[in-house]
């Protein structure tokens, strides 16, 4: 079953980028400095920010909907991101390196499966679980931390 991971659009955080700490400290968000390869995955670009980058850390409502499961955590975004990534039928390296808790979503935005795997082994699962029709869109999270990573659809 093809499969297209999706990052956020970047259309919401836009007016965040470039301000300054105090004014991003206002709104509840921390720019964070980057110092460590692999250390804060962009949920825009689907990449991890470079040594040197600048990140917004802040909380956002990844599952904005009306059952139990609405949800919301804290993510990074790269404030040099510019465009959504979308990629087909392969997980990106942010995502293939860590451990993920993929979750399943029905038509009525309840979740009908969920499992951690390795970013690694992860297709399979998704392929699975794309082609059952009770399941409508699944969501990656980093396992460690708890934070939503993507989100996945069928192609």
């Amino acid at each position: 079953m093809p499969f297209t991971i999706t990052g956020l659009s970047p259309e919401p955080f836009r007016p965040l980028f470039g301000l300054s700490d105090a004014a991003l400290a206002e709104q509840g968000v921390i720019r964070v400095h980057i110092d460590a390869p692999a250390s804060a995955p962009c949920r825009i670009t689907l990449q991890d920010a470079e040594p040197g980058e600048t990140v917004l850390l802040l909380n956002h409502e990844h599952l904005p909907v009306d059952t139990p499961y609405r949800s919301r955590h804290a993510i990074y975004v790269r404030e040099i991101a510019q465009e959504t990534a979308v990629i087909t039928d392969a997980l990106p390296l942010a995502l293939e390196r860590r451990l993920l808790a993929i979750r399943a979503f029905d038509g009525d935005d309840m979740m009908v499966e969920a499992e951690v795997v390795e970013g690694r082994e992860a297709a399979p699962l998704i392929e699975a679980w794309l082609a059952d029709e009770k399941v409508a869109y699944l969501h990656a999270h980093y396992a460690r931390r708890g934070c939503f990573a993507a989100r996945i659809d069928r192609c």
